[in-house]
């Protein structure tokens, strides 16, 4: 049964048991969970997940080379069929009423309630600020060695560094488990002589001048060039860059969840919860190593947890007398 709705009138008028921000794996996952213990869930998604660019996903057992699009289609489908809802849109804000109650307001100004909260809304990637590199975005330039790497073996591979510098040597060196052929140009990244050895003797090629412009070409043999800012240009038919994640975590912090100290990350236990009664986090936005088959384990996770502590909660109210199952 499909019970997809767009109308946030109806929506306003239900009490929801769950509401999921974000319908990506950790999302889905969560969400299936809860919809098949009969919670009423619902899931709100804007649509712009952080794989869509991509033409394949790996690394999932029994998924591997799927289509996001269609991972996430097939998703939807089995939510929908244990009478989940889901709607388009996104949620400006967020805040807990005197009642108990979460009240999530949609980019639409309808009004949501509900008893409990996942937030699963993934994170950005911040790419160097290169003329010409989010262009060849999930075409010709990636970020993650273990998505892509063994789609471009045997290539004329460059790593161009960026801020998060010892990610960018190891990327480097990594790579060079995919080609024979491997530039790691620096780019300003701090990277020390010791592990300039390392990389030198494993057969990468380094460059110290700095990457002024990437142009890339289209097509069925599509190709990039890194100009320099000393002139030179290093051809090459993949370029991996190491991005700075910035997880979407503005819902969170005005609910007032803890970060961790040292990362700087939401803080969930071991199943997704953060330090706010009755809210969840999964995937990305609490973990932006979390691949897809990752962030599929950590929101069932969350949506076992969040089943039980629902069920706590009807428990006690049947004693009071305030009600029991729906």
């Amino acid at each position: 049964m499909d019970t997809t709705c767009r109308s946030g009138e109806l929506l306003a008028k239900t009490v929801w048991d769950s509401i999921i921000i974000g319908g990506g794996a950790a999302g889905l996952s969560a969400g299936i969970v809860l919809a098949r213990a009969r919670f009423a869930t619902l899931v709100v998604d804007g649509g712009a997940p952080r794989n869509g660019p991509a033409d394949h996903m790996h690394g999932y057992l029994t998924r591997d080379g799927m289509a996001p699009k269609e991972f996430l289609a097939a998703g939807q489908d089995e939510f929908t069929r244990y009478s989940g809802t889901l709607t388009r849109a996104t949620v400006t804000d967020v805040r807990r009423a005197e009642d108990g109650m979460f009240e999530l307001r949609l980019d639409d100004q309808h009004c949501l309630r509900t008893r409990s909260i996942l937030v699963a809304t993934g994170l950005t990637d911040d790419l160097p600020d290169v003329p010409g590199l989010s262009a060849g975005w999930a075409s010709l330039v990636h970020h993650c060695p273990h998505c892509h790497g063994y789609e471009v073996r045997g290539r004329t591979i460059a790593v161009i560094g960026s801020s998060m510098a010892p990610h960018s040597a190891h990327l480097a060196a990594l790579m060079r488990r995919y080609s024979s052929t491997v530039t790691f140009c620096v780019n300003g990244a701090e990277v020390d002589l010791a592990e300039r050895g390392r990389l030198t003797a494993y057969g990468v090629r380094l460059i110290d001048a700095r990457v002024s412009r990437v142009v890339t070409t289209s097509g069925d043999e599509a190709l990039a060039t890194i100009e320099l800012d000393d002139g030179a240009t290093v051809p090459c038919e993949a370029i991996f860059v190491g991005t700075r994640p910035v997880p979407n975590v503005a819902l969170l912090t005005t609910l007032g969840a803890e970060r961790d100290r040292v990362s700087g990350l939401v803080s969930v236990d071991s199943v997704g919860a953060t330090s706010v009664e009755g809210v969840w986090a999964a995937g990305n936005v609490v973990n932006p190593r979390a691949q897809v088959v990752t962030a599929a384990g950590a929101g069932c996770t969350a949506g076992i947890a969040m089943t039980s502590w629902l069920l706590d909660r009807e428990l006690s109210a049947a004693v009071s007398g305030n009600g029991g199952a729906s």
